[in-house]
């Protein structure tokens, strides 16, 4: 029951991240949205998650993981409920950052919650569900969401989320135990936490917008630059602190700090190998949002498969095997993917996303446990944000910069073309758009869309690849908890 509830916050949360997309025309039609407040409506979503994780790993830590955790759920289902009823795109962007905030509780404090129930013995079958049934959601929200548009109005998507939330609420009041509280709890280090959220909001913020309009200095470049500095003041604050957001243990610990590293490296290939593809299915070749989220059911099962026997394959092999082993078949499966054309039978697709489901199937619960393995509860909710700042920032990394390395290939292609300085449609053939291409044009303007398609890709399996080098480098056994040097027992 307890793995149950957790594996459903995990769930929710990543449902939230894609079910929106396939409402976005409904939604723009029945509020009269303009097109800025409706990229909002995604955004706003990722920006409260990015920017609020280290806060509530930090709150969790002093007032408890469970109780954090619970009030997290509350204010995301309280949120949902808003955003079912908000009668203008205003009010539903803020219910969409509000979900944000009450997901950030759950990012960042899921696995803390974890680490708190499950001793080492058990905890990587564990996180191996729990990775499992969290990839299932983010996969599962263009098809939940067709198929309830399909039925019913918009509002749906996100009435879905309340009786989640209530079963989980309720599972993780029977099931979950009260840990026992700190006697001495870290103090919170308010200036850490206002530098990290405002720093990760200013990249977020940039990288967000910059995967929809291509740097423009003000609105991409001057957040993105000054969130930079703010979490390089950041990081010069935590050398410096008494009692830093990020405990020293955990910074100093080899195998930590590349599992965010590798985490951060897979969810970049991830998550812009998934925004390619579409583009791929949906604009070049028609798919509706249902067909191609569908289509992801390829890559679903065997992540979902995969996943669950990572938790088996750490009890018999090294989490360097495993996540090297991940990232090498997610490196093949993207690099599968990424011989498409409009031409290409779907079988091709298909081996991709089967060798691609099992590679991150491994990685991700390879990379969570050995990253949270020996991570003592005093400071398993700050480990645990810090894990899923990472893996937040990988995914806002890999929308804009690869979306824009592609694009940029694609736009010099096309313009060195016979038809780039006579046709100007080089940005909507970068996203695979070809209204308005004259006939004539149209397979150049493909032409020069698989070029950047297969730039765009080349960097996710380049991203993989170093994810390999690393975890093979720097992932050894460790022999006692992170942040617990005074526990005497060997955890083995």
């Amino acid at each position: 029951m307890a793995l149950l509830a957790l594996c459903l916050a995990g769930f929710v949360i990543q449902l939230d991240v894609t079910i929106v997309n396939v409402a976005l025309p409904t939604i723009q039609h029945e509020l009269d949205a303009a097109t800025g407040a409706l990229e909002w409506v995604i955004s706003g979503y990722a920006l409260g998650l990015a920017a609020l994780i280290p806060l509530m790993g930090a709150l969790g830590d002093r007032l408890g993981h469970r109780s954090v955790l619970l009030a997290g759920l509350v204010v995301f289902g309280l949120c949902s409920a808003g955003a079912a009823l908000a009668p203008s795109p205003s009010v539903l962007v803020a219910a969409r950052v509000g979900q944000g905030v009450g997901g950030a509780s759950i990012l960042a404090l899921t696995l803390a919650v974890l680490t708190d129930t499950y001793p080492p013995a058990q905890r990587g079958h564990a996180i191996g569900w729990w990775a499992a049934i969290g990839g299932v959601g983010f996969g599962a929200g263009p098809i939940v969401g067709g198929l309830l548009l399909s039925m019913f109005d918009w509002s749906t998507i996100f009435w879905v989320n309340l009786p989640i939330v209530v079963l989980t609420v309720g599972l993780i009041l029977r099931a979950v135990p009260r840990a026992a509280a700190a006697s001495d709890p870290r103090p919170l280090d308010v200036p850490g936490v206002v530098l990290a959220s405002l720093g990760l909001a200013g990249v977020t913020f940039g990288l967000i917008t910059a995967s929809k309009v291509p740097w423009k200095p003000v609105l991409t470049l001057v957040p993105l630059i000054l969130g930079v500095l703010v979490l390089a003041a950041f990081v010069q604050w935590q050398r410096r602190a008494s009692e830093p957001l990020v405990p020293r243990a955990v910074r100093g610990n080899t195998a930590f700090i590349s599992a965010c590293a590798v985490y951060f490296l897979s969810y970049l290939a991830f998550s812009g190998t998934l925004y390619y593809v579409t583009l791929m299915f949906q604009n070049l070749l028609g798919w509706s949002a249902l067909r191609t989220g569908l289509s992801w059911l390829l890559m679903n099962a065997p992540f979902l498969v995969a996943a669950q026997m990572a938790g088996k394959l750490s009890q018999r092999f090294t989490p360097r095997a495993i996540v090297t082993t991940g990232c090498t078949a997610g490196a093949l499966g993207i690099a599968a993917l990424s011989t498409l054309t409009p031409a290409t039978p779907f079988a091709v697709a298909a081996v991709g996303y089967l060798v691609a489901g099992i590679g991150f199937g491994l990685l991700v619960p390879g990379i969570t446990n050995v990253a949270m393995r020996d991570v003592a509860a005093p400071v398993a909710g700050a480990a645990s944000a810090v894990l899923n700042a990472a893996r937040q920032l990988g995914t806002a990394v890999g929308l804009a910069l690869v979306g824009a390395i592609g694009a940029a290939v694609t736009q010099h292609s096309w313009h060195a073309s016979p038809y780039g300085q006579t046709h100007t449609a080089a940005g909507p053939i970068a996203a695979g758009n070809l209204h308005g291409v004259p006939p004539q044009m149209q397979a150049t303007a493909i032409s020069a869309f698989e070029i950047g398609y297969r730039g765009a890709l080349g960097i996710c399996i380049a991203s993989l690849l170093a994810g390999v080098w690393l975890s093979a480098h720097a992932f050894k056994p460790r022999t006692a908890p992170i942040g617990a040097a005074d526990v005497k027992e060997t955890i083995l």
